[in-house]
This record gives C-alpha cells, sequence and structure tokens, in this order.
C-alpha cells in the first residue's frame, strides 16, 4: 500500500473512531484527548460527519422513504384483499371475525398512514426547505454566493481525500499501462 492509500484509510479510520466515541456519548475535548488528534482537527471531523449525516438523510427522505411508504400502501390493501377473501369462503364463525378484525386493522393502518403522516409531512417540508436554501445561494447568474459559516471547515481533508484518490487512480493507471 502507498502513503496515499494510508493517508485515506487514516482519515476514514480516524473520522470513524470519532463517530464511535460520540456515538458512546464522549465530547469533542475527551475525544481529541483519546485519540491524541488537536481540537481543531476534531472540530473538522465533526463538522464533516454532521455534513455527511445531513447528506445521508436528504438521499434517505428523496429515495428511500417514499418507496417504502409506498410499500406499506400495497402490502396493507394485499392483507387487506386477503383477509376480506378469507371472511367471505370461510364457513368457520371464529375465522370469519378474525378475517374482519384484520382487514379493519389494516383499514385503521391505512388511514392513519393517509391522513396522520406527519413523518411524511416534515420530511417533504425538510427537503423543500433545504432545496430554497441551495437556490437561494445562488446569485443571479446562477453562481454560489459567498455564505459565512460558523462551523469549521473540512473543506482541508476532503480536498486531501481528493487528491490521494486522485494519485491512486493515476498510479493505477500507470501500473496497468506497464
Amino acid at each position: 500500500m502507498n502513503n496515499l492509500s494510508l493517508s485515506i484509510n487514516s482519515l476514514e479510520w480516524r473520522r470513524s473512531k470519532v463517530l464511535e466515541l460520540s456515538s458512546q456519548g464522549y465530547n469533542q475535548s475527551e475525544i481529541s484527548r483519546m485519540l491524541q488528534i488537536s481540537q481543531p482537527t476534531i472540530n473538522r471531523d465533526f463538522a464533516y460527519l454532521r455534513e455527511q449525516a445531513k447528506h445521508n438523510i436528504k438521499r434517505y427522505i428523496d429515495e428511500r422513504l417514499p418507496e417504502e411508504y409506498e410499500k406499506c400502501l400495497v402490502g396493507l390493501t394485499v392483507i387487506t384483499k386477503e383477509a376480506w377473501n378469507t371472511a367471505h369462503n370461510t364457513e368457520d364463525k371464529r375465522e370469519k371475525i378474525q378475517a374482519l378484525s384484520l382487514a379493519k386493522e389494516c383499514y385503521s393502518m391505512k388511514l392513519d398512514l393517509l391522513t396522520n403522516a406527519a413523518v411524511v409531512d416534515d420530511a417533504i417540508r425538510f427537503v423543500s426547505k433545504n432545496k430554497e436554501n441551495q437556490k437561494s445561494s445562488l446569485d443571479d447568474n446562477g453562481n454560489e454566493g459567498v455564505k459565512e459559516s460558523k462551523e469549521p471547515s473540512y473543506e482541508e481533508d476532503q480536498d486531501q481525500l481528493e487528491e490521494a484518490q486522485e494519485e491512486e487512480t493515476r498510479e493505477m493507471t500507470i501500473n496497468q499501462v506497464f
């Protein structure tokens, strides 16, 4: 493994460790002492991890949540249909009552999903707000405006990671030629 690969791996390992220790309740100062890494570096790691978390939740809301929501509705429809089929095709009163009870529960769950979808509404508002914020950060020419951030910049680490990945790709290409 070359130095660039080691650099990428150590950066990823450090951020993973920072996240792990944070999830265990350690604050930034404690993590800095435990990993023997400067406080500004830990601050940048936290900023990077927050951005990654925002990106992941946005992707989940945009891609996964609507699909899961639709699966639930379709699944409840299938169960409801089967419950009604069972209720119509059985002579056993207990089985008929259980099937009707299941159908009633499915209707209730579907109604709840369709009318009280606070999570979905909140998610849609979150995505819409983020899209508006992105649009408002563009100037009249479609260029990003300069925005002051209260969070420490992690761009330095990100640039370092991207440069290392580009260098590794170049080396692999050279190795493939020879």
